[in-house]
C-alpha cells in the first residue's frame, strides 16, 4: 500500500532501505512508547506499547530481527527518545528519525482524524517503508547537537543559580554594611573575593584580619589587583561603626554562600570546557572562528 507523497525533510539525507526487511516506527513517550513494525510488503508484524526500558527495547529488537534487517525510526531522537536510539545503535541496527514537519504533513493526509500514539507510530513506520526521503539518518552531528543542548541547558541552570547566590550575598551585605556591599558586590564573579568572604564574612572579621592578610589571600587566589582591592575593602569598613542586627546570622550564612558560589563557578567552567571540546571537534570550527564577529577574540 503506497503512502501520500510529501516533500523531503529539509536538510535530510535520503536513507538507503534496499536491504531493510522490517521498518519499526516508534512514537516515543516519557515512560512508555508505541511501536509499530511493518514488513517490506506493508504487513504489521508488531503494534503495541512498550516501556521506555532497555531490557524491553532490546528484547523487541531481537525478536523482530528474526524477520531480517531492521530500521528503527523515532520521532524524537534526543531526550525521551534517546534510549530507544542508543539500544538500537548498540545492537548494530540502522536508526533514523522523522522530523516533526514531515510527520505532521503525512499524518494530515492519513485517514482518521484522531491523534493517537498508535497512529503516530504507524505514520512513522509507513514513512520509513515508503518514503525514505522524508527520514534523516542519526549521525555524529546529531549526537553532538544533543550533547550541546544538554550541556548548554545545564549551564543555563547554573547561571541562574550563580545570579541568585550572588544577589543573596549582596542582599546580606546591603543589610549589615552598605558601604562594604558597594565594594564587594561588583567583584563576586572573582573567586579570590569569595575566598575573602568565606574566611572573614563580617565587617568585624575583616577589621581583625587587616589589610595585609586580606591582600595576601586575594593574591594567593589569583587576584591581579590584590593590593588595590584590599585597600578599597579596608576603606569601606571605615564608613560604618555600628553593628546592625542580623550580623551574627550573616556570619553563619555568608561563608556557605561564598563556597556555594565558588563551586558554581567551577561547575560552569567544567561545562564550558566540555562545550569547547565538542565545538572544536566540528569540521568547520577553524572556518567559523576565523569569521569576523564569530571568532574568538
Amino acid at each position: 500500500t503506497g503512502w501520500p507523497c510529501t516533500h523531503a525533510a529539509r536538510g535530510g539525507t535520503k536513507m538507503n532501505i534496499e536491504d531493510i526487511d522490517v521498518f519499526i516506527g516508534i512514537d516515543v513517550g516519557k515512560s512508555e512508547h508505541w511501536a509499530t513494525a511493518l514488513s517490506r510488503d506493508g504487513r504489521k508484524v508488531f503494534d503495541k506499547s512498550l516501556p521506555n526500558d532497555e531490557e524491553r527495547l532490546r528484547a523487541l529488537y531481537k525478536k523482530l530481527a528474526d524477520h531480517g534487517n531492521l530500521l528503527v525510526v523515532v520521532d524524537q531522537p534526543a531526550t525521551i527518545g534517546a534510549l530507544a536510539v542508543a539500544v538500537a545503535q548498540d545492537m548494530g541496527i540502522t536508526v533514523g528519525y522523522l522530523p516533526g514537519l514531515s510527520m505532521r504533513r503525512i499524518a494530515d493526509l492519513t485517514p482518521g482524524s484522531a491523534k493517537t500514539d498508535a497512529k503516530d507510530a504507524a505514520v512513522i513506520a509507513g514513512a520509513a517503508r515508503s518514503m525514505p526521503h522524508t527520514l534523516r539518518a542519526i549521525s555524529t552531528s546529531d549526537e553532538d547537537a544533543a550533547a550541546l543542548s544538554m550541556l548548554t541547558g545545564f549551564d543555563l541552570d547554573l547561571a541562574r543559580q550563580v545570579n541568585q547566590t550572588a544577589n543573596r550575598i549582596r542582599g546580606l551585605y546591603t543589610q549589615i554594611h552598605p558601604a562594604l556591599e558597594r565594594v564587594l558586590g561588583p567583584w563576586l564573579e572573582h573567586d579570590a573575593v569569595l575566598e575573602v568572604i568565606a574566611a572573614w564574612p563580617t565587617p568585624a572579621d575583616l577589621k581583625r584580619a587587616g589589610k595585609a592578610r586580606i591582600d595576601a589571600r586575594l593574591k594567593k587566589h589569583g587576584c591581579r589587583r590584590h593590593a588595590a582591592w584590599a585597600g578599597q575593602i579596608v576603606s569601606a569598613l571605615e564608613h560604618q561603626t555600628v553593628v546592625v542586627a542580623g550580623t551574627d546570622a550573616a556570619a553563619v550564612v555568608l561563608p556557605h554562600l561564598a563556597r556555594q558560589l565558588i563551586a558554581l563557578h567551577a561547575q560552569r567552567a567544567d561545562v564550558a570546557a566540555q562545550v569547547e571540546t565538542l565545538v572544536e571537534a566540528h569540521p568547520l570550527y577553524q572556518v567559523l572562528t576565523s569569521m569576523p564577529g564569530i571568532g574568538v577574540r
